[in-house]
């Protein structure tokens, strides 16, 4: 009996020490950071945090969001992760759609996460917790994210049309439509007015209770992407090769064309839009940066894809070969360029200058530029 303990005991040890080596060895795995040390100091970044995300091994991280104080990794079988930006601990994990079902846009109101899923289902779900709270069938198949406000969710349907849905019971209030009976590309809602954009280039204002139109401002094709709204300044692109800035003044009525910029190429998304600068990827030429008040061009950056942060008068631009380039927007020179080879997934900041980045087996990270 005796032996047979000592037999127990050593097998536990040895199981033991089995299982330690092993966590060990994941650990070495696990701690190869995405930017070499080496990297970071030569590009003036500081490491924040990085974590390693339980994607699993038939799936890959698909794309990353950034809404209020969470990041949220979205895997390529719709299984979504939450991270505390400050410390990239995860939050909750949940499979939000099954795996191959596409879902149109997710958007964050209040404390919600919405989407419409493509058997056009409108799904909330808790940002705090992950719990969904509640899914409806709205009968609408939808052709760009969802909008609202406290009072509607506004959705364009496949049908050309914005249907205005109660937030309380879901119920239609309203629909319109474009004069041309265009299709609509993005909607954006306050409590004051209802923008949405259409395929021919319109830019449509509406009131948010009714189907009376405000004012309407025509560009010659198609609106790319989402208006952004920056107080009473609305910028977008458009598939004219222009990108705009159209300024509502006075009353909801009225709105003038402050400036555009043309960029020689067709646009097929919209820009990034600072305190004092407009980003816009320019598909086969780069990333310009356009002076926000007066229109004109500053500076790009060949084979640039995307603003990655601001920090002081630097812009981190992130390019289509994986490198990092830095901008003095001031001078409208590059100051110097780092290998991201590691890099393949990232999210626009433009609140702060923290940089996230990622790949596809679900390594990320949080880097901070260093005065």
């Amino acid at each position: 009996m005796l032996k047979m303990v000592r037999f127990r005991i050593v097998l536990l040890l040895s199981v033991s020490a089995l299982w330690i080596t092993q966590s060990s060895f994941a650990d070495q795995n696990s701690s190869k950071p995405l930017i070499s040390p080496e990297l970071l100091k030569h590009a003036r970044l500081k490491m924040l945090w990085d974590n390693e995300l339980p994607i699993k091994k038939n799936e890959s991280l698909d794309r990353l969001l950034l809404f209020g104080n969470r990041i949220y990794a979205v895997s390529d079988r719709n299984f979504v992760l939450s991270l505390n930006q400050k410390n990239g601990k995860i939050i909750f994990g949940r499979t939000i759609e099954p795996a191959g079902l596409p879902i149109t846009g997710v958007k964050l109101y209040d404390n919600e996460l919405m989407y419409v899923s493509s058997n056009s289902k409108l799904v909330q779900i808790n940002a705090q917790s992950g719990i969904v709270l509640k899914t409806t069938d709205v009968g609408i198949s939808v052709n760009c994210p969802v909008a609202r406000n406290s009072s509607y969710f506004y959705l364009a349907g496949t049908d050309k049309r914005l249907h205005a849905i109660h937030a309380e019971n879901k119920v239609q209030a309203f629909e319109v439509a474009a004069e041309n009976d265009s299709m609509i590309t993005s909607v954006t809602a306050d409590e004051n007015f209802v923008l949405f954009a259409t395929a021919a280039g319109n830019i449509i204002s509406i009131a948010p209770d009714l189907p009376r139109r405000l004012w309407q401002f025509d560009a010659s094709k198609a609106i790319a992407g989402p208006i952004i709204r920056e107080g009473m300044s609305l910028f977008f692109a458009s598939k004219d090769t222009n990108v705009y800035r159209v300024d509502m003044v006075g009353l909801p009525e009225k709105r003038r064309l402050a400036w555009k910029y043309q960029t020689a190429a067709v646009l097929d998304e919209a820009p990034r839009v600072t305190q004092e600068i407009v980003y816009q990827h320019v598909k086969g030429k780069g990333l310009t940066a356009i002076n926000k008040n007066t229109g004109s061009p500053l500076w790009q950056v060949p084979g640039g894809i995307d603003l990655l942060t601001e920090a002081g008068n630097r812009a981190y631009v992130i390019t289509n070969t994986r490198t990092l380039v830095v901008m003095d927007n001031v001078k409208a020179k590059e100051l110097y360029e780092v290998n991201f080879a590691g890099v393949s997934k990232h999210v626009s900041n433009i609140t702060d200058d923290k940089i996230y980045i990622a790949d596809n087996l679900g390594r990320i990270a949080c880097l901070q530029p260093v005065e």
